[in-house]
């Protein structure tokens, strides 16, 4: 086949269904997880592929053990599959947008702290425009960086944003205080404007190394001079709540996660001197991304949502502060 037959060639023998299954293989790792996703069962999925690769004439995956890589041609054709399934993406959502409705779908990416926050964004999102599809990953610090690398969703939530995050474009939207919490029996419940030496005595229960919330409390305890002694490093916040429940010691984390039980549940909040450490949630995504409709929608509705967010922090520190005064 000359290389000049083949645009034609592929428009004759290649499907756009083919090239959505082949971009959902590649993107998720999987056959099996890729013929969930798109309800469909996994030899249907085989028989696409090998169309697929029929019509190319060349192999599009390799397996090594019980895992698939894409070859050579795999990732050729997966960055082409990006930008026409993405292409034909916007233009059904630009069609809809036309009738006067916001369709299509949205994928958010959010480190494991946000989940506290992110699906009560979503939750408002979706009354408002109930026909988008809606994909929400929550995954460690690390992950999410990854797949920010990778283009693997539209948009990501983090906390800190590093500063090697150069080609990123980054959006401020809500408070995101760290406080300090204890069991509620703690000695140290209800002392008002506790020293920062006063918790170096105390045990403390941290998120793994490359938290964001870690490194802020570490950053703080060495400009004091300090170390805090780390009794355990859980790898997800409702570990460290758990055991902060469980008496094993105190944390600091976000006070978004508290947002179910409020501040008067089994974990209370410490008033200690210069917490709560005031960051904020932002939104990030590749600076040359191209945004769909449905992504530069959710990212000003998210924006504009802080208001809400805003009151229900401001709500928890007023009830802290009252319990405090009592």
């Amino acid at each position: 086949m000359l290389k000049s037959e083949l645009p034609g060639h592929l428009i004759r023998h290649a499907t756009l269904r083919q090239l959505q299954v082949f971009e959902a293989i590649v993107r998720l790792g999987s056959f099996t997880q890729a013929a969930e996703e798109l309800f469909l069962t996994q030899p249907t999925v085989s028989i696409q592929i090998k169309k697929l690769s029929d019509a190319l004439g060349m192999p599009l995956f390799e397996q090594i053990g019980r895992k698939v890589f894409p070859t050579e041609v795999g990732h050729e054709l997966y960055d082409t599959c990006r930008e026409i399934l993405g292409s034909l993406t916007n233009l059904e959502m630009k069609l809809a947008d036309l009738h006067g409705l916001k369709r299509g779908r949205l994928r958010l990416a959010v480190i494991t702290t946000a989940q506290y926050l992110a699906p009560s964004i979503l939750g408002e999102f979706a009354r408002k425009y109930p026909h988008v599809e809606l994909s929400l990953e929550v995954s460690n610090y690390d992950r999410v960086l990854a797949r920010l690398a990778n283009n693997d969703d539209d948009l990501y939530i983090i906390g800190h944003v590093p500063e090697q995050l150069t080609d990123v474009a980054v959006y401020p939207f809500a408070p995101n205080p760290l406080v300090v919490m204890a069991r509620r029996d703690h000695p140290l419940v209800g002392k008002r404007n506790i020293p920062i030496h006063r918790l170096a005595r105390e045990y403390f229960l941290m998120r793994e190394p490359g938290s964001g919330i870690r490194e802020a409390t570490l950053k703080l305890f060495e400009q004091h001079g300090m170390q805090p002694k780390i009794r355990m490093d859980l790898g997800s916040n409702e570990a460290i709540k758990q055991a902060v429940i469980g008496g094993l010691g105190i944390a600091v984390l976000s006070l978004h996660t508290l947002s179910a039980e409020g501040t008067c549940g089994p974990i209370a909040l410490l008033d200690v001197a210069e917490f709560p450490i005031l960051r904020q949630w932002h939104i990030v995504h590749p600076r040359r991304k191209v945004l769909s409709i449905v992504a530069r929608t959710f990212l000003e509705f998210a924006i504009q949502d802080e208001a809400r967010v805003r009151a229900h922090i401001d709500e928890m520190m007023a009830d802290f502060q009252h319990n405090l005064n009592r």
